[in-house]
């Protein structure tokens, strides 16, 4: 959950939709995002809107959040009506979600069971970091409905965690994966990042081949960016550290996927493998496919059959918007048919499904056939009228989708 806000019109107190779009509400997926901004410790690279205890200030607790994002489940139904629809998948991000007690979670997930509904197979993920949550912790949430637990790893290299500003020890990940599994988890995914300064190729390595000795079901692997107002970005500023380069990223990412693809594991979109179907985050794939969501938490975005809004980004005033009965959201905008066909390319293209190439326009077709041409997609699929990319595609899919929309 970046920290930046976008611009857009404002949103109105009650929270109120267009008409337009609670009539269409129900024809996608639908599934609710729950952030929750809080961290023990600030990662150096992140710039994710989440806040440590001497961050959080006065009029927002960890202790009462529960209670406050259950507040915007209820304006939510509120806002729906009697408009009813099954949530396929509940993402509980962050942050880091497993440092409210395991009770918190399982009562805000069961609140959203009473106020929409869960599909029978819905999707249930949190994410947590190894050192956040423990056995005894991970079988609660496990017992409350969660069916799947995502980790930040990032690496397995001591002196890149330091970089980072991680906390755990590499041995952690290990321990808690297994925790994870002995309660009953079936599916459990490791984040990585690649990138970082001071990482070898031989750090890279060993980092796959422990995620891969986790016997995982997902990896997600993300290049480091250096993101503005971060500790990280100061550092690089003053020297002590060297900018990532784009070609050792490059490289990173090739032997990511020849590691993965070895074991057992399939990519399905640009930065995430899955051993099975099965495996892959139903939720992310909903945000890839344009469906809708509900974002509960400060700085939460949610969308409804093309309109986007987002909530205001500090947990104080987010919970003073709802103890006064007022919506959270502080910004939205509408997105005509132009502006959603651009995201609809943006996001399928990273796809191993890809994009139907009818959804081109004549010069997008045009460019598609150079893409082709120059092995950015794959052959095979654009004969069967989808846009793919191949491996090269991959690593220029920015480059691709630029092409493709002129």
């Amino acid at each position: 959950m970046p920290s930046t806000l976008p611009e857009g019109e404002p949103a109105p107190r009650d929270g109120t939709l267009p008409a337009m779009a609670l009539d269409q509400f129900g024809r996608q997926p639908f599934g609710v995002y729950v952030h929750v901004p809080f961290c023990v410790s600030r990662c150096g690279y992140c710039d994710f809107n989440t806040y440590t205890a001497s961050e959080l200030g006065g009029g927002a607790s960890q202790a009462s959040y529960a209670d406050t994002a259950i507040a915007e489940l209820e304006l939510a139904r509120r806002v729906l009506g009697e408009r009813e629809t099954a949530v396929q998948t509940v993402f509980f991000g962050g942050g880091t979600p497993t440092v409210l007690p395991p009770e918190d979670l399982v009562r805000v997930l069961r609140r959203i069971d009473n106020v929409f509904g869960l599909a029978p197979d819905a999707e249930v993920t949190t994410e947590a970091n190894p050192e956040s949550i423990d056995g005894a912790g991970l079988q609660r949430l496990r017992d409350g409905g969660f069916t799947r637990v995502s980790f930040g790893m990032q690496s397995a290299a001591e002196h890149v965690l330091a970089v980072l500003d991680r906390q755990h020890t590499p041995g952690r990940v290990k321990q808690a994966v297994g925790d994870a599994r002995a309660a009953g988890f079936e599916h459990i995914n490791v984040d990585l990042i690649y990138g970082t300064p001071g990482e070898s190729d031989t750090d890279w390595q060993a980092t796959l081949d422990a995620a891969v000795d986790l016997g995982v079901d997902h990896v997600s692997a993300y290049s480091l960016i250096v993101e503005q107002g971060t500790r990280l970005a100061a550092r690089v500023l003053r020297g002590e550290l060297p900018m990532p380069d784009d070609d050792v990223a490059a490289d990173r990412y090739l032997i990511a996927d020849d590691t993965l693809r070895h074991n057992g594991f399939e990519w399905y979109e640009v930065s995430n493998w899955a051993r099975t179907p099965q495996a892959e985050s139903r939720h992310n794939l909903l945000y890839w496919t344009g469906g809708d969501w509900w974002g509960i938490g400060p700085g939460a975005h949610s969308h409804l059959s093309g309109v986007r809004w987002w909530n205001v980004k500090h947990p104080s005033a987010y919970a003073q918007r709802l103890a006064a009965g007022d919506s959270p959201a502080q910004g939205r905008e509408l997105l005509d048919a132009a502006e959603r066909r651009v995201e609809d390319v943006m996001l399928r293209l990273r796809l191993r499904d890809g994009l139907p190439l009818h959804e081109l326009d004549e010069a997008g077709r045009k460019a598609a056939q150079r893409a082709r041409d120059e092995e950015l997609l794959a052959e095979t699929s654009y004969d069967e009228g989808v846009a793919v990319l191949t491996l090269r595609g991959r690593l220029l899919a920015d480059t691709v989708v630029r092409e493709l929309l002129g």
